[in-house]
């Protein structure tokens, strides 16, 4: 998670030190509006900040009014429009509107419950933070209560009043095999928002050389599989081509709640890939959770090819559930 992901974190942190912090919060969006609904803004006492609400545009104004509400303690909602003029210089081709709510923590955003998102973040644990925008009542949901905004990662207003903000764990990506796809997958991933690990005992392979700023494993892959935790945001490809590798990697991934698995290699080393698992037990509804061969069918022929069509799979599995 990079220091920009770290907004609770970091008001809580100044609220904590003394300093005063407000949380900002997107809670609704017309036309181009830069930044979607959730994304949040930590403004401090000394009008530090980490975060944004927009691309620029209304930040400075944001600032002024959390200062504000941390003199008098009232959360307040802000409406502002995006003139076509500032939406183009921060590259948008249109303007929009954009409504943001503020929040002087440890006031109307009670300490504990930022406390408490920030303690489910850290343990990987999804939460939803819900707020009336009527009578400011705040409560603490979980998966179960609302599957859908959790598996879409989609903040927003619920008929309730409420408006609902979900903080789920960062998308984690294990790359089995330290391989030339990988070289091209790893650093597409990390750009469309995962974590990516690379996991090979092959020290020559999962160097860092070869792949410079990842997170490098060289313990057997259900080994390190299992000391990572897997979860619903979790996803594992396998790339080695070597069933003494791939295959205990897959055997960890389909015990877990991973949201994706993919396996590299042809429609008839998929088959006996499959016999292989079946005869270790496996049955048809959790051998169908493997998408072998790895990817989208876009006639890929080049590692970064390769690399482009399981990205996109794995996303059309993350958003569709495919």
């Amino acid at each position: 998670m990079s220091a920009h992901d770290n907004i609770p974190e970091t008001a809580l942190a100044w609220h904590r030190e003394g300093a005063g912090a407000a949380l900002a919060t997107v809670i609704g969006t017309w036309g181009s509006a830069p930044r979607q609904a959730g994304s949040q803004l930590a403004i401090s006492g000394t009008g530090a900040i980490m975060g944004s609400v927009s691309g620029g545009c209304v930040e400075g104004a944001v600032v002024t009014e959390a200062l504000d509400a941390l003199q008098d303690g009232h959360p307040r909602i802000l409406d502002y429009g995006v003139s076509d003029d500032d939406a183009f210089s921060v590259g948008l081709a249109c303007g929009g509107e954009i409504r943001i709510l503020v929040e002087p923590v440890g006031r109307a955003l009670p300490e504990d419950i930022l406390a408490q998102i920030v303690d489910a973040r850290a343990a990987r644990k999804p939460l939803a933070y819900a707020v009336n925008l009527a009578t400011w009542q705040r409560r603490l949901l979980g998966p179960a209560d609302l599957p859908t905004r959790f598996r879409d990662d989609r903040s927003g207003m619920e008929d309730t009043g409420e408006f609902i903000t979900i903080f789920n764990p960062p998308l984690r990506l294990f790359v089995v095999g330290a391989v030339h796809i990988a070289q091209a997958l790893v650093p597409m991933a990390r750009l469309a928002g995962f974590d990516p690990v690379v996991i090979d005992p092959r020290e020559a392979f999962a160097s860092e050389a070869r792949f410079p700023t990842t997170r490098l494993s060289h313990d057997w892959p259900d080994e390190a599989l299992q000391a990572e935790g897997l979860d619903a945001r979790s996803a594992v490809v396998t790339l080695t081509h070597d069933p003494k590798l791939d295959d205990p990697a897959i055997r960890t991934a389909l015990t877990a709640d991973v949201f994706y698995l993919g396996c590299l290699g042809s429609t008839r080393t998929h088959a006996k890939r499959l016999d292989r698992l079946q005869a270790a037990g496996f049955d048809a509804t959790a051998l169908g959770r493997i998408h072998g061969p790895v990817g989208l069918d876009i006639g890929a022929k080049t590692p970064a090819e390769i690399a482009v069509s399981i990205l996109a799979q794995l996303v059309e599995n993350l958003r569709r559930g495919a």
